[in-house]
């Protein structure tokens, strides 16, 4: 079954809730980049946070940047998700495990260590909004809860959860709970919220109750606000949109002078996409080419400043 994401308003239109499953996207992750348990599990709570946040961008195109940069072993994680569903993601250290915690958790907060979320929100018609908070925990959770509370003065709660064995990811997903604008300053409904997020526990386990079907998620989980969905689930995937094409315009921005020491040093050319791990390989008759075709356009990277 496909991931997937909804939204629903609660409390006579004043909660907005969402919830995303990103189990599939987890495992694909998993097998592009070659993770670790403990890597799968972080960029699995990474995409589908950022996943929660795109959510709420005002346009179809529109886009969120998520970067955790620490001190920890991990080596820092970027997500970047799209309002149409898209996720792609990737850690420093892919491969890196620890011993877990004395309660057989991951240990995020040693894998990250101290340092910061970086969030970029891109609409596509204007200046990007990025703001920065100091990390909370590193479980990535409580580090976007304590974000949309300092930097955007929302009162609003975030869930993520995951159960994965020896046999791979078992489900991924997310839930976040949030005050509407209009209704930040009315103290009751801050208490109602509130208290309905204190009444879920273990919250893996509901959500792998209910998995694949994230409007069941959220009908358990605060079923007592009544929500009302919004608008049918909404498809969820790792896509990049890294292409050869897109690697062969990036290598016509270097010059000739060094497409030409590519050739008599490497022999040619290989680029590797960071949020994917596509690599795409240019010989060195194929960068002649390039050079050919673009003879008298480009200038030499010495000679540009």
């Amino acid at each position: 079954m496909a991931d997937q994401l909804v939204r629903a308003t609660a409390a006579g239109g004043g909660i907005r809730l969402v919830a995303v499953d990103t189990t599939v996207t987890s495992r694909f992750a998993q097998r592009r980049h070659q993770l670790s348990y403990l890597g799968t599990t972080a960029l699995g709570r990474g995409m589908s946070a950022s996943l929660l946040l795109a959510s709420a961008m005002k346009v179809a195109h529109g886009r969120v940047n998520l970067r955790v940069q620490g001190n920890g072993p991990i080596g820092g994680m970027v997500c970047d998700a799209g309002r149409d569903g898209t996720v792609r993601a990737y850690l420093g250290r892919p491969d890196l495990e620890l011993d877990p915690l004395a309660d057989g958790t991951f240990d995020f907060s040693r894998a990250f260590g101290t340092g910061y979320l970086h969030v970029l929100r891109d609409e596509a018609g204007g200046t990007p909004f990025s703001s920065t908070v100091e990390l909370v925990s590193g479980g990535i959770a409580e580090d976007v809860a304590s974000y949309l509370v300092h930097s955007e003065q929302t009162p609003s709660a975030v869930f993520l959860g995951e159960r994965i064995t020896t046999r791979g990811m078992r489900f991924s997903g997310g839930v976040l709970a949030q005050l509407l604008p209009r209704a930040a300053e009315e103290a009751e409904l801050v208490a109602l919220l509130a208290d309905a997020c204190r009444q879920i526990s273990d919250f893996s386990e509901r959500l792998g109750a209910h998995q694949g079907n994230s409007w069941a998620l959220i009908q358990d989980l605060f079923g007592a606000l009544q929500p009302s969905l919004l608008t049918p689930a909404q498809p969820v995937r790792f896509h990049c949109p890294c292409n050869r094409s897109r690697s062969l315009a990036a290598l016509k921005l270097l010059g000739h002078a060094e497409l030409r020491d590519m050739i008599a040093s490497d022999g040619g050319a290989e680029l590797n996409c960071h949020f994917c791990s596509e690599r795409y390989v240019f010989t060195a008759d194929q960068l002649l080419q390039l050079m050919d075709e673009d003879s008298g356009t480009i200038e030499p990277a010495s000679s540009r400043t």
